[in-house]
């Protein structure tokens, strides 16, 4: 019998214990904020191309300077969709440096009201950051055949 309960204590204080632990574990602190930390700004985030005919490309280029005082490495530039594809700089941004995200965007198959965006991942403070790039989207015009 008091095997059995001291068993039984032994039991409950290993689960409480174990029950504290992962409690405690899950209790994290923010990571200090990093004054130095490399940043963006750009000169827009977005770019209205208008009104184009399907099947026109619109090519724009993003400028920006790294804010921080750390070198800024992007990591990763995403289009949207395929229609959308960005070109950015592989090497690092050193303080106060300028650099250029390049972006195309074709417009074959779509029609009407366009918003597609880039998003930019960094090790900047605001990462990631949306850009976006839009305008309207009109028929071509179509060929008649010659008549003889």
């Amino acid at each position: 019998m008091k095997k059995t309960i001291l068993l039984s204590a032994l039991a409950i204080g290993m689960a409480t214990a174990t029950f504290a632990q992962d409690k405690a574990a899950a209790v994290q602190v923010a990571p200090a904020e990093n004054k130095n930390q490399a940043d963006f700004k750009f000169e827009t985030l977005e770019y209205n191309y208008g009104t184009i005919k399907q099947g026109d490309k619109v090519n724009y280029t993003f400028n920006f300077v790294n804010t921080g005082k750390e070198p800024l490495i992007i990591t990763n530039a995403q289009g949207s969709c395929g229609c959308t594809v960005p070109e950015w700089p592989k090497e690092p941004i050193k303080k106060g440096e300028a650099g250029k995200i390049h972006v195309t965007f074709n417009s074959a198959g779509k029609m009407g009201l366009q918003d597609k965006t880039i998003t930019i991942t960094s090790n900047a403070k605001t990462s990631p950051v949306v850009l976006h790039i839009k305008g309207n989207i009109e028929a071509a015009a179509t060929q008649e055949a010659p008549k003889n």
